[in-house]
């Protein structure tokens, strides 16, 4: 990572990750900073992005146009995020997880196994949700508020609960 980008990176982690939200009074148009500073840090960033309070957000992403970060969100590295993608607050996005194999081993010794995830467009993502390791949402999907998604997500697929499950989907000609 160059100079510039670690710089960026640095400004936005100790300044101004915490700064108010747009629709405050006060926010003073800290969220065009905080955007300005993403876009400069991540690995490829499109346009017009929403980057809200306190998302602590790994450098090597990659995120689409008009998506939006949410409030208190936490994402890994090699997170791909697809365009129109919006996430409410407290969503986590996982790329890496301890690995438990060998029983005659410490799980803290056996170090961490790292997995892509993927966020395809068009993707609504609910509040407090979690995305492990690994996983693609496709195109159009919705992820309901607290859902734990576990498996891949298919287009148009509206899933919930822990683990998700897809309770239906959102295009007709998929019923």
């Amino acid at each position: 990572m160059s100079l510039y980008r670690k710089l960026a990176y640095f400004l936005y982690i100790a300044f101004f990750r915490f700064t108010p939200e747009d629709y405050r009074p006060y926010s003073l148009g800290f969220h065009r900073i905080r955007r300005l500073l993403v876009k400069q840090f991540v690995v490829n960033c499109g346009d017009n992005i929403r980057v809200k309070y306190n998302a602590d957000i790994s450098p090597n992403i990659r995120i689409g146009n008009h998506s939006e970060l949410g409030q208190n969100c936490l994402i890994h590295a090699n997170v791909s995020i697809g365009d129109y993608v919006i996430m409410g607050p407290d969503v986590k996005i996982y790329t890496r997880n301890h690995k438990f194999d060998d029983c005659h081993q410490y799980i803290q010794q056996q170090g961490k196994s790292r997995k892509e995830t993927r966020i395809m467009n068009d993707v609504w993502i609910g509040a407090n949700v979690i995305i492990l390791p690994g996983i693609i949402v496709e195109d159009h999907a919705v992820i309901g508020a607290g859902a734990v998604v576990t498996k891949n997500v298919p287009a148009w697929a509206v899933v919930v609960g822990n683990p998700a499950k897809v309770i239906k989907y959102r295009h007709a000609e998929k019923i």
